[in-house]
């Protein structure tokens, strides 16, 4: 029973170090729409966003290909804010 239970505290303790993944945040502050490439673990994406529009990508890290053509690798837990084809990472 001692076993039992000390497995399940390593695991339950795993859990809280690792946490859950953090996404970047992608916010469109333009006047127009906006199409993003997002490409993840080898997966292409086209995230599509309105005027002021915000979506959350890149669970794992990913590249981030911009409408202007820039390209951007984003680890994760960023906040990229878009306006007029140009990107600011904060």
């Amino acid at each position: 029973m001692k076993q039992v239970v000390a497995q399940l505290v390593v695991v339950f303790g795993s859990v809280l170090v690792a946490g859950p993944g953090l996404a970047a945040s992608v916010l469109n502050t333009g006047s127009s729409a906006v199409v993003l490439v997002v490409v993840e673990d080898g997966t292409k994406t086209e995230v599509a966003l309105d005027a002021g529009g915000s979506d959350t990508i890149c669970a794992a890290g990913c590249f981030l290909t911009l409408p202007n053509g820039d390209r951007i690798g984003l680890a994760g837990g960023e906040t990229v804010e878009i306006k007029d084809g140009v990107a600011t990472i904060k």
